[in-house]
């Protein structure tokens, strides 16, 4: 199993990241998206279910944040609400660029990626599929949320096809677990190819789901 360690924190222009380099090429690249106050390192477990096929790229969110770690989100004071589309279409843009740049993914993957997000992670990756869908092939929403402002993009089944894996915990104080079960709902009617599975935990993935998640990678 692939630790932390054996994969040194890299650099390219402003972006800190994780990469685990695959076996084969052409090969498919999954981007791990970290929640709020998270790093390069929250996600990493994660890897370890992904097939040593698939190239794994652990990003830092690009906003510091004054309580520690990183966020998707450019700090807002006093602002307690879950981020909407406006709020992460800066990091996602930012992201699609750094990978379009990025000399590591030259000549070694196609056009498509896959995402794998945790809580604001999770939001992000929903803001990446909506802006950018040729772009996205599937995504695993963990913990998480769709962002409000998404529902005309959402309603124009720009989705219709994706592959989309949501796992959520009935016990999550944090994003309840109707948030999760209601975006299943949208995203089906959409069109998208959705895979939900919900455990009575809290906010995080139980063994189950973070066993079934694989199935659409």
């Amino acid at each position: 199993m692939p630790t932390v360690n054996e994969f040194e924190l890299q650099e390219f222009r402003d972006w800190k990241f994780r990469f685990r380099p695959a076996t084969a090429t052409p090969s498919r690249l999954a981007v791990l998206l970290h929640g709020f106050t998270g790093d390069e390192n929250s996600m990493w477990i994660f890897s370890r279910k992904l097939p040593a096929r698939m190239a794994v790229l652990a990003p830092r969110g690009i906003y510091l944040q004054q309580e520690g770690g990183y966020s998707w989100r450019k700090r807002q004071p006093g602002n307690l609400s879950l981020p909407t589309l406006e709020d992460l279409c800066p990091a996602a843009e930012a992201l699609i660029r750094f990978i379009d740049d990025w000399p590591g993914s030259a000549g070694g993957f196609d056009n498509q990626i896959d995402l794998i997000g945790f809580s604001q992670g999770a939001a992000l990756a929903y803001t990446l599929a909506l802006l950018f869908p040729d772009r996205i092939r599937a995504l695993a929403a963990l913990s998480g949320f769709l962002p409000s402002g998404t529902e005309g993009l959402i309603n124009s089944h720009i989705l219709a096809g994706k592959s989309i894996f949501i796992a959520h915990g009935r016990q999550d104080n944090l994003v309840p677990v109707e948030n999760a079960r209601k975006t299943v709902t949208l995203l089906e009617r959409s069109g998208a190819r959705v895979k939900y599975c919900e455990s009575n935990l809290g906010h995080k993935v139980n063994v189950t789901c973070f066993s079934e998640m694989s199935d659409i990678f």
